[in-house]
């Protein structure tokens, strides 16, 4: 049975009563994602304030800053986003591998939630073209040495290695969301509701890459195309 709560200051009490495959627990260290198990919807008081800012996830219907996932216009900071239409895949398993229906057209945005689990070292998300294997975009967190890692490989060739970020969500036994947004000049990299960094494209046309890859130390219980 799902009950609703009514938001205060910006997100929503309580959680969503073990919907989406189990869902994050209630609790929550630091504002971020509780720890404990998986085993019952968004934390009761959420991540900042009470919640997600400006709606809470609500069932999929709020989301992060603006109308949220469900009904139109998402709202992430910066622009509006266009619906993701697709039923999300519940609990992939590691290593995954899969096509971008669609591709990564302008505007497209991908939502990625995990754990990383306790003795983790690092783990990688790939976006690839699937005709190639060329990887347009290489994102690494690695744990053990508290950075984020971003670079491609193009023609067989790592490029420079990028790892400026804003901050670092990725800590052993945490909670984590991150939102990847294909833009016309780069990608946009958002964590937990908060910008974290960008990767201007390498790969041109972006609109080719069209593979998405998860390997390493890490679990996951959610993907969104």
């Amino acid at each position: 049975m799902i009950r609703f709560f009514q938001p205060t200051q910006g997100g929503w009490q309580g959680g969503m009563g073990g919907g989406m495959g189990g869902g994050y627990p209630g609790g929550g260290p630091g504002g971020y994602y509780p720890g404990g198990g998986m085993g019952g919807g968004y934390p009761g008081g959420g991540m900042v304030e009470g919640g997600y800012p400006g709606g809470g996830m609500g069932g999929m219907g709020g989301g992060y800053p603006g109308p949220g996932f469900g009904g139109g216009s998402m709202g992430y900071p910066g622009g509006n986003l266009p619906v993701m239409g697709l039923q999300p895949i519940f609990n992939p398993g590691i290593p995954y591998s899969d096509m971008i229906p669609g591709g990564m057209v302008s505007r497209r945005t991908i939502i990625i939630r995990g754990m990383v689990p306790y003795g983790a070292d690092r783990f990688h998300i790939n976006f690839l073209v699937g005709a190639s294997r060329e990887i347009a975009f290489h994102l690494s967190p690695r744990i053990r040495d508290g950075v984020v890692v971003r670079n491609s490989q193009i023609g067989g060739c790592w490029g420079e290695e990028e790892i400026d970020i804003n901050f670092n969500p990725f800590l052993e036994g945490q909670y984590f969301e991150i939102s990847i947004r294909c833009g016309e000049e780069k990608f946009k990299v958002y964590a937990n509701g908060q910008h974290m960094c960008h990767f201007f494209h390498r790969f041109q046309p972006y609109n080719q890459i069209d593979m998405l890859e998860v390997h390493g130390d890490v679990q996951l219980s959610y993907i969104h195309y």
